[in-house]
């Protein structure tokens, strides 16, 4: 069994962040459970283009407000507490968070490691086999 306790983990090496967001990776590919998971918030106002080419990811929205928009469609949606998005189709998309910080449960399948960097084009790199 894995336990562990977001309060500790945000201030420790598994937190992530630049100045709009910041992602506490509460599971990683090491800990083998086959995707990750993190707590992510975005700052209110902040905007940011992502395009997961090689991970699958599912977001549940915690508290906050905002929306997200599919790059391929021009569909956007609303983001409050309660709905829940899965990129199914590594869908490129922007997300804008409101007048609230977004605060976001994430999983990442394949899992990442916590390594990663956001590339110029907003994906990860492929996971290493």
């Amino acid at each position: 069994m894995i336990v562990r306790d977001f309060h500790e983990l945000k201030d420790s090496d598994r937190a992530v962040s630049d100045a709009q967001w910041t992602s506490v990776r509460m599971l990683l590919a090491d800990d083998g459970m086959g995707f990750s998971f993190h707590i992510t918030t975005l700052k209110a106002g902040s905007e940011h283009t992502f395009h997961y080419k090689h991970h699958f990811e599912s977001v549940y929205c915690v508290s906050g407000n905002g929306a997200i928009t599919d790059l391929a469609t021009g569909q956007t949606h609303e983001i409050r507490p309660g709905v829940m998005y899965a990129l199914d189709q590594h869908d490129k998309h922007t997300i804008r968070a409101g007048s609230e910080d977004l605060v976001m449960a994430c999983c990442f399948n394949p899992p990442v490691t916590g390594t990663e960097v956001h590339r110029a084009d907003g994906s990860y790199a492929p996971a290493e086999s």
